[in-house]
C-alpha cells in the first residue's frame, strides 16, 4: 500500500508539473522534488511496479476493446479502412523478421511499435500468444520468455521479410532452393519424431530458432504463413502434445478463432463474430469425440452438426462445421484446414457471420478441434 501511495503521489505531481514550472518562487521546491522523484524511480522495486502497472493497464484497455468488438452486430454494419502494407526490412542478424520483429527483441520495443495486444492466451509452450492486429489486419502473434524477450512469432499475412528474398507467396521450390532441405525429424525428450516428407509445411533450424514454413496447396504451393520459435522455447517443450488444461483449451479456441479471421481478411472477407452460444455446441462435440475416441461430423447418437445446433436452441439460416484432430496447436490445425477444400470453403464462406470454437483433449493429450459457423 505504501508503494502504491507513492506511485499515486508521483502521478499527481506529474499532472501539476507545469504549474510549478511557471512560478519562480517554487523553483527550489521543484528541484528538490525532482531529485527525490529521480531517486524514487531508480529503485528497482519501483521500476518493476511501474512496468507491471503500465502492462496491466494496457491489458485492461485491450480486453475492453475486445469486449466491445464482440458485441453482436457491432462489426457487421461497419467497413474498416484497408491498411497500407507496412515498410518491411530484413535483419542483418537473422534470416527472417515478422513485421520488423526478430527473436530476442524486447517486449517494450514490440509494444512501442504495435501497442497493447488484443488478446493474450496460453499456448502449447507454457507461455502465451499475444495477438496484435488492427481489425485483423497486420495480424501477428508474439510469445515472450520470462525476461520479456520475443521467443515466438507467427503470422499468416504479408509481414515477412528475409535476407533470402523469401516472403508471403514465395513458391515452395524457391524456398528449398534458398534454404536447402528441411529437417526430417525433431527430438522431444529422449524420442526422435519423424517428420512427414512432402507435407504442407517445412521445418528449418537457423539462427538458433526453429522456423516452420506453411504452404497453401490451393495457391500453387506458395508460402502462406510462418512460425518462428526460439530453440530454448522449443527444447523446453518435452513432448509433441501439451497437457490439456482449461487454460490450454481456451487458448487453442481463441487462437483458432483469431487466425481464422486473419485468413478471411486476407481474402477480403468480413470478420466473423465470436458466438459463445455455438461454442457450447462445438465444445460438446469435441469433448464427445475425445471421450469416445472417434472422429466424425455425425456423433454416435446419429446427430449431425445441424441437429446439435438445433438441440442447443440456435437459430440459423445457414451453417457449417470444421473438424481437426491431432495437430500440435491451433496454428497447425488451421493451416491443415485451409489445405482441405471443403474446410477451406467454410473458413472463406462470405455468408457466415458467427464462429464458435470448441477444443477438448483425449487421454493422451491429443487435441480435438471443432469449428461451428453460422448465419442468422
Amino acid at each position: 500500500m505504501r508503494l502504491l501511495s507513492l506511485l499515486l503521489f508521483v502521478l499527481l505531481l506529474c499532472a501539476g508539473w507545469s504549474v510549478l514550472g511557471q512560478q519562480p518562487e517554487l523553483q527550489g521546491m521543484k528541484q528538490n522534488i525532482e531529485s527525490k522523484i529521480t531517486a524514487f524511480k531508480e529503485n528497482p522495486d519501483v521500476s518493476v511496479a511501474l512496468d507491471d502497472i503500465v502492462y496491466g493497464f494496457n491489458q485492461l484497455i485491450a480486453q475492453l476493446n475486445s469486449a466491445v468488438e464482440q458485441i453482436p452486430g457491432n462489426k457487421s454494419d461497419q467497413e474498416y479502412e484497408t491498411l497500407a502494407k507496412p515498410d518491411l526490412t530484413a535483419s542483418d542478424k537473422q534470416v527472417f523478421t515478422i513485421y520488423n520483429i526478430t527473436i530476442g527483441d524486447s517486449r517494450q520495443k514490440v509494444e512501442k511499435q504495435l501497442g497493447a495486444p488484443k488478446r493474450s492466451t496460453s499456448n502449447e509452450y507454457g507461455t502465451k500468444w499475444h495477438a496484435y492486429h488492427k481489425n485483423y489486419q497486420h495480424f501477428l502473434m508474439v510469445s515472450y520468455d520470462e525476461n520479456n524477450k520475443v521467443a515466438g512469432l507467427y503470422t499468416n499475412q504479408d509481414l515477412i521479410a528475409s535476407t533470402k528474398g523469401i516472403k508471403l507467396g514465395t513458391a515452395k521450390g524457391t524456398v528449398h532452393k534458398q534454404l536447402g532441405d528441411p529437417l526430417t525429424r525433431m527430438r522431444k525428450g529422449l524420442v526422435y519424431y519423424q517428420l512427414e516428407e512432402n507435407s504442407e509445411y517445412d521445418l528449418y533450424k537457423m539462427n538458433g530458432n526453429y522456423v516452420t514454413i506453411f504452404y497453401d496447396k490451393h495457391e500453387k504451393n506458395t508460402l502462406t504463413s510462418m512460425q518462428i520459435i526460439s530453440e530454448t522455447l522449443e527444447n523446453d517443450k518435452k513432448s509433441l502434445y501439451t497437457n490439456g488444461t482449461q487454460q490450454m483449451k481456451e487458448g487453442f479456441e481463441y487462437q483458432l478463432f483469431d487466425v481464422t479471421n486473419a485468413s478471411r481478411v486476407n481474402h477480403n472477407l468480413p470478420v466473423l463474430q465470436w458466438s459463445p452460444e455455438v461454442q457450447v455446441t462445438a465444445r460438446g462435440h469435441s469433448a464427445d469425440m475425445a471421450k469416445n475416441n472417434y472422429f466424425n461430423h455425425t456423433n454416435q447418437q446419429g446427430q449431425s452438426p445441424f441437429d446439435r445446433m438445433e438441440e442447443d436452441k440456435l437459430v440459423f439460416t445457414t451453417a457449417g462445421e470444421n473438424l481437426a484432430a491431432g495437430q500440435f496447436s491451433s496454428i497447425f490445425a488451421h493451416e491443415g484446414l485451409m489445405n482441405s477444400l471443403g474446410h477451406r470453403k467454410n473458413i472463406l464462406n462470405d455468408g457466415f457471420e458467427y464462429l464458435g470454437v470448441g477444443v477438448a483433449f483425449g487421454a493422451d493429450s491429443r487435441p480435438y478441434y471443432t469449428e461451428n459457423f453460422y448465419a442468422n
